[in-house]
């Protein structure tokens, strides 16, 4: 079966950095975007961040853009975000997921990835 893990959240203040990892199982990792979402409480969830196989093509929400990177590395079937000065507003449960579609369409949500991860909890608070 397919199985995306993400860890590294946790509790940081405002200015602090995070890096998620997102490990990938049951799929040929380096055919696959990855794309970081975010679920907030009693929102809609939001589209991150998105990195293409090739690691050369990534895309981001206006929210997040030169605060966070996106990368992969297919060797280790593990995609990351680095999470750099972090803002309350960014506190969520954030998620990874796998789908064979151009990172646009997967960030703007008009395509939903097939196989998704369970989220790691990030909160940013003084």
């Amino acid at each position: 079966d397919v199985q995306l893990q993400a860890s590294g959240g946790g509790l940081v203040q405002p200015g602090g950095s995070l890096r998620l990892s997102c490990k990938v199982s049951g799929l040929s990792f380096h055919y696959y975007a990855i794309t970081w979402f975010r679920q907030f409480p009693r929102k809609e969830r939001e589209g991150v961040a998105c990195v293409a196989p090739s690691n050369t093509g990534t895309a981001y929400a206006d929210s997040v853009k030169g605060r966070f990177t996106v990368s992969r590395d297919n060797a280790k079937d593990t995609a990351y975000l680095q999470m750099n000065n972090l803002q309350p507003e960014d506190t969520a449960v954030y998620v990874c997921a796998a789908e064979l579609a151009p990172c646009d369409q997967l960030l703007s949500l008009w395509v939903r990835p097939g196989s998704w991860g369970q989220g790691t909890q990030v909160t940013v608070s003084s």
